[in-house]
């Protein structure tokens, strides 16, 4: 009896996302979120035009460690900024080398800050970490990572939500991707982690 209540136990920890007695509520169809904007991150490039002063303008990278550099402004943090922020608070830097500065930033490569980024594990086809979009779709994801694997246990997926605790709920893959159910479809939120299972079956 012990060897089997055992063996049993071990089932559920092999099967682990595969969902062994674990229920998660449906994931809500539309995300509540108050205006979105949109924050610089590492890995984006900022265009930096700086009225009347050309050699001050510029496309820049935001480093790794998310700051830029520019004419007469060094190590800046951009990482977490939207780009008006980061427009006045250059200004506030130039100021001490020129008279009234007037900065535009433009954000032209997108990526944002990794606490942003949407993340897919498991069995997709192409597992990977996408930049936010507004009013980005669970389909969208699915799109841009090739949809399932031939082992995935879609209807057992789950979404981590970090912009509510790590809360997590469960989402329909299969029905969405291989039956085309849209009423399987849902708003992403930034910092979602969608995580696939594989089927034991």
């Amino acid at each position: 009896m012990k060897r089997y209540f055992k063996n049993g136990l071990l089932a559920c920890a092999v099967a682990g996302l595969a969902g062994c007695a674990t229920t998660y509520p449906p994931a809500p169809v539309t995300a509540e979120a108050a205006d979105y904007a949109y924050q610089i991150g590492p890995g984006d490039n900022v265009n930096i035009v700086v009225w009347r002063n050309p050699e001050l303008s510029m496309t820049v990278p935001v480093r790794p460690d998310g700051k830029i550099t520019t004419p007469l402004v060094e190590d800046l943090p951009a990482s977490g900024r939207d780009a008006s922020t980061l427009a006045r608070e250059i200004e506030q830097a130039l100021g001490k080398y020129i008279r009234d500065p007037v900065v535009t930033v433009i954000v032209t490569t997108f990526v944002g800050p990794y606490s942003q980024q949407v993340r897919v594990v498991g069995e997709a086809a192409k597992p990977q970490t996408l930049p936010f979009r507004q009013k980005m779709s669970l389909l969208d994801v699915m799109i841009s990572v090739n949809g399932l694997t031939d082992y995935a246990d879609g209807n057992r997926a789950t979404l981590l939500r970090t912009s509510e605790g790590n809360k997590q709920y469960s989402v329909r893959l299969k029905d969405l991707v291989k039956r085309g159910d849209v009423s399987a479809n849902i708003e992403m939120k930034p910092g979602d982690v969608l995580i696939i299972p594989q089927s034991w079956f």
